[in-house]
């Protein structure tokens, strides 16, 4: 919610923010039907932008506008949308800003992008209630102190459990109510089942090696391989392990110099700052499914 001056001598008035996201088969009279509706419910649109998939012959859209708080009635404003929605068979979302999304964290013993996603949302950076945290190891295995009001989840997992441990998962997500799951560096590969349970609200984030380097010690294949690029991917977790449709990724360069504990400590830093911000493009709507790819409308 904001407040805003409205031109006239100590007058202002309070309004609240909403996300608009669609996506349809392109026709012409997709941006100005939209604009026309959301005119009619007295928003004013302070952000939009649209992409054409030209191959797929799809639109997208992102549309950020406000509404006085005495208006703020997220039904009528749906009902506003609903006969263009229709009309252009729109698969799309509204949702006010100020409505947090409820964030489940899941970690290995690698905690350095738990501790930075939980760094950055306690300054306000990421907009986000943390649901809770699951590991499969102890907490005590966490060299960090972790936030006291956030439940701590520790279900270990082992070649004869796998199934219960997931659906334990599963409970933890509905009784938390989590909007998000991320796998912030969570060592477990996920079975089809959970993957399809997942599907469009789980981020993962994994070094840029795949597929040439796998297995145990990536950064060290890396370093006998003589890398001159290291860098990592966050995406969609889906069926297809770490092949989910891309958010993030970023690279950096090294060279013959950096030993095999300098490329993981770079690969590291890279990892903490591209799983921040696919969660950001996430939380505040900027991210649309397009088959196995995204669309992200950056800011």
């Amino acid at each position: 919610m904001q407040r805003q001056v409205d031109g006239r001598a100590g007058a202002s008035r309070v309004t609240e923010t909403y996300h608009l996201t669609l996506s349809c088969d392109n026709r012409p009279g997709i941006v100005a039907a939209v604009a026309t509706s959301l005119f009619d419910a007295g928003a004013d649109i302070v952000e939009a932008q649209q992409f054409d998939d030209l191959y797929a012959k799809r639109f997208f859209m992102r549309v950020a506008f406000q509404v006085d708080k005495s208006n703020d009635d997220v039904k009528a404003l749906r009902d506003r949308l609903a006969p263009v929605t229709q009309r252009y068979q729109m698969q799309w979302q509204l949702r006010a800003r100020g409505e947090r999304y409820r964030v489940l964290v899941l970690v290995s013993k690698y905690d350095h992008c738990l501790i930075d996603l939980l760094y950055r949302q306690r300054i306000g950076e990421l907009q986000m209630d943390v649901a809770g945290i699951v590991s499969n190891h102890r907490r005590e295995v966490l060299e960090i102190s972790l936030p006291e009001v956030v439940p701590f989840h520790y279900l270990p997992i082992g070649k004869d459990n796998k199934a219960q441990q997931e659906q334990q998962i599963k409970c933890v997500i509905d009784e938390t109510r989590a909007d998000l799951i991320v796998l912030a560096r969570y060592m477990q590969v996920l079975s089809m089942d959970m993957c399809k349970f997942l599907a469009g609200r789980c981020i993962n984030i994994h070094h840029s090696f795949l597929p040439g380097f796998k297995g145990a010690k990536p950064y060290s294949q890396a370093f006998d391989r003589g890398v001159k690029m290291i860098g990592a991917t966050a995406h969609y977790v889906t069926e297809d392990l770490d092949e989910g449709p891309i958010v993030a990724q970023d690279t950096e360069p090294v060279s013959h110099t950096d030993s095999a504990e300098a490329l993981a400590s770079k690969g590291r830093d890279i990892e903490r700052r591209v799983l921040a911000c696919a969660v950001r493009y996430h939380l505040e709507d900027r991210v649309l499914l397009n088959g196995n790819k995204t669309i992200v409308f950056r800011d």
